[in-house]
């Protein structure tokens, strides 16, 4: 896990801590991390296209993918973003009723 955080604000005035994990040569999942819950937790895939990205043996830092989240990248992400949902929880099972 790094330290490389900082928070984004929904349209909907929630403020969400953003993380950057499992950075690769040409990608870094964007964690979307809702207050006081584990399960409304979203992720977007960022996908760069700088020189890094030709070499496969290369990893981005995630300071890096960080940096180049401005406010516009982290809307659109945020807009394309998918649920995290634990193995076996799917829509019809809400968290707590195994």
């Amino acid at each position: 896990m790094n330290n490389v955080k900082r928070t984004f604000t929904s349209g909907d005035g929630t403020s969400w801590d953003v993380a950057v994990q499992l950075p690769g040569a040409s990608n870094a999942m964007v964690v979307f991390r809702y207050p006081g819950s584990s399960h409304l937790d979203r992720y977007a895939w960022f996908l760069s296209h700088g020189p890094e990205a030709r070499n496969v043996t290369a990893r981005l830092p995630a300071r890096t993918v960080m940096d180049a989240l401005d406010d516009p990248t982290l809307r659109r992400l945020f807009r394309r973003s998918m649920p995290i949902r634990p193995a076996g929880w799917g829509p019809r099972t809400p968290p707590g009723s195994a």
